[in-house]
């Protein structure tokens, strides 16, 4: 049986262009256990779904490998 998914939205400061997009998305796919990530260009805010939680500090790293921040309310 599958089992439920977790999704949970994170702001991202910085981004820019389509190019911004595409580096965070990568990274945050590239974490163990996601299943899809939703980057929202305008609003600033990335989209993760997950098998399970993911740790915060995860989340910070791979946001940060893009050259990006999670913004308040993020992680």
């Amino acid at each position: 049986m599958d089992q439920q998914a977790v999704t949970r939205t994170y702001a991202v400061t910085g981004m820019t262009c389509q190019h911004c997009v595409r580096a965070v998305t990568d990274e945050l796919a590239a974490l163990p256990g996601v299943r899809d990530v939703r980057v929202d260009l305008t609003a600033g805010t990335a989209t993760v779904t997950s098998d399970a939680p993911l740790p915060d500090e995860a989340v910070r790293a791979a946001v940060d490998e893009a050259g990006y921040e999670l913004g308040p309310g993020g992680a």
